[in-house]
């Protein structure tokens, strides 16, 4: 059973990941959805809908200020991870649409056209993102069509509820190389919360295990 841990001190509603079914979840598979470097100390993880308001806000005014000064410096590797709310619809469709530009190796280009769009998501934004990305438009329509990735993309949600979100965003933030444990647990942010709360906590689990800042 998972026990969760509310943090009061912090300024803004966090959860510490304590033990139980989520570790299972703590390693996550690297694949084309991650930036950075693969052995960066710290992974931070989002789930996400393209069709979330605060998902993009997220994108738009917080994502910005942790590439630069984590992601792009070697410090993070990001990875994404789809949470559509509704079992069919434009959220399902888009977070296809990311992967299908993934397996022609534009997997990012399509995820930040997806969330540029300003909540445009139909089959004639698609097509105009892949045209402008490169792909090759039989093999991306086809894939659309065939959507092998849907059950990929639920495994996904099912992951993020492991972790104790009903909701979007939701983030983790854990040590690469080291399982979450009681006395370092993983950290799991539930909402598009300013810079300033993720720079807090990157950077104690920057600091070696057991060192409190100051």
């Amino acid at each position: 059973m998972t026990a969760w841990l509310l943090r009061g001190a912090a300024p803004f509603t966090l959860l510490l990941l304590m033990a139980g079914a989520a570790v299972a979840a703590s390693v996550p598979a690297v694949d084309s959805r991650m930036r950075g470097k693969v052995d960066a100390p710290v992974t931070m993880i989002e789930y996400s809908d393209f069709t979330c308001g605060y998902c993009l806000k997220f994108f738009k005014e917080t994502w910005p200020k942790i590439q630069a000064r984590y992601v792009d410096t070697g410090k993070v590797r990001f990875l994404y991870k789809d949470y559509p709310r509704a079992d069919q619809g434009p959220g399902l469709t888009a977070a296809l649409a990311a992967r299908c530009a993934g397996d022609q190796g534009t997997y990012w280009p399509m995820h930040d056209r997806l969330f540029s769009a300003d909540g445009r998501l139909d089959a004639d934004s698609y097509t105009q993102h892949a045209k402008a990305i490169g792909l090759n438009q039989a093999t991306f329509r086809q894939c659309l069509r065939d959507a092998p990735h849907v059950q990929a993309i639920f495994r996904d949600r099912d992951e993020a509820n492991s972790w104790g979100f009903h909701g979007t965003p939701g983030f983790v933030l854990m040590r690469t190389t080291q399982q979450p444990t009681t006395k370092d647990p993983a950290i799991a942010i539930p909402g598009a919360f300013p810079f300033e709360a993720f720079e807090e906590e990157i950077e104690k689990l920057l600091s070696p295990p057991g060192v409190k800042q100051k």
